[in-house]
């Protein structure tokens, strides 16, 4: 596997000095390296996708964008992700000789909108997506927690990108039950690298009486399929009503600490590692951890 880390600071500081109406085509060359990847699961225009998340705002001057860009590269956020990324794949290929993974996977860190409370409140100013093997996109604002973590995240999003190289991933027939279990894994994961204060907030959070509950609510609806369906699951009410989806009475990221619950589970019945269960049906994993299903 080759990883490429591209070189964003420079392709924003760019943009940010351009004119409004030269930004879009300048935002659509910096994502440029994820665009055939997000294709694939048809995301449509990668510019639109960008302004409807949490990505910074092109329509708008903003002096804040420029020192936070400067912030990330004092810090050094680029060579951090790069290095968190050559570990995890080290360690991902040595656990699991013979792994598939993509040729080459771009790495696309982009500025984060500092007034969209999902990245900022939510998500401690960070996340990723890396499920389609070949990309993965990240976002930041830059926080203490951010800093610390935005590399620590890189690899997570690594360890989704093998699995589904290996795991087919269909956006009708995924079930909650291989959602979880993932991010269960890249969490997993991220503590045999880095140890337990690398994890991100969304497996950490959640504890006692709420997330035994929340387990009871997540293991119900294990066999629940349909990408649709599955934010409710995964990321919780908060998201799920941000995304447009129906919630189901779920914490802010009930998914993620159910899905460490059952990989845990999993990793204590079985003697594997994260690294070593990357590519290990969703089926698999639950049965170890007694969770029924019938997927």
């Amino acid at each position: 596997m080759r990883i490429i880390v591209h070189d964003t600071a420079s392709a924003m500081a760019d943009l940010l000095r351009r004119p409004p109406e030269e930004r879009p085509d300048a935002l659509r060359d910096l994502l440029a390296p994820l665009q055939s990847v997000m294709s694939v699961v048809g995301h449509g225009d990668i510019v639109e996708l960008h302004q409807r998340g949490s990505g910074f705002r092109i329509d708008r001057e903003d002096p804040r964008y420029p020192e936070a860009l400067e912030r990330m590269r004092e810090a050094g956020v680029w060579d951090e992700i790069e290095n968190r990324l050559t570990a995890a794949w080290e360690r991902l290929s040595d656990a699991a000789p013979g792994v598939r993974s993509a040729e080459t996977v771009h790495v696309v860190l982009v500025l984060g909108n500092p007034d969209e409370d999902l990245l900022t409140g939510l998500n401690s100013g960070y996340f990723g997506m890396g499920g389609i093997p070949g990309g993965i996109h990240l976002t930041m604002w830059p926080t203490a927690t951010s800093l610390a973590k935005i590399g620590h995240a890189a690899a997570h999003e690594l360890h989704h990108n093998v699995r589904y190289a290996n795991v087919t991933w269909n956006p009708v027939k995924v079930t909650v039950g291989e959602q979880v279990v993932a991010e269960g894994l890249a969490e997993a994961f991220v503590r045999e690298l880095s140890g337990e204060e690398a994890m991100g907030p969304w497996a950490t959070t959640l504890t006692g009486a709420a997330l035994d509950e929340a387990y009871e609510k997540v293991v119900a609806g294990i066999d629940v399929a349909g990408m649709q369906n599955l934010s409710a699951y995964v990321h919780g009410d908060t998201t799920a009503r941000h995304m447009g989806q129906e919630p189901v009475g779920l914490p802010d990221f009930a998914g993620y600490a159910v899905g460490l619950r059952i990989v845990d589970a999993h990793l204590a019945a079985s003697g594997l590692t994260a690294a070593q269960s990357v590519a290990l049906p969703a089926r698999d994993i639950l049965v170890n951890a007694g969770v029924p299903t019938s997927a």
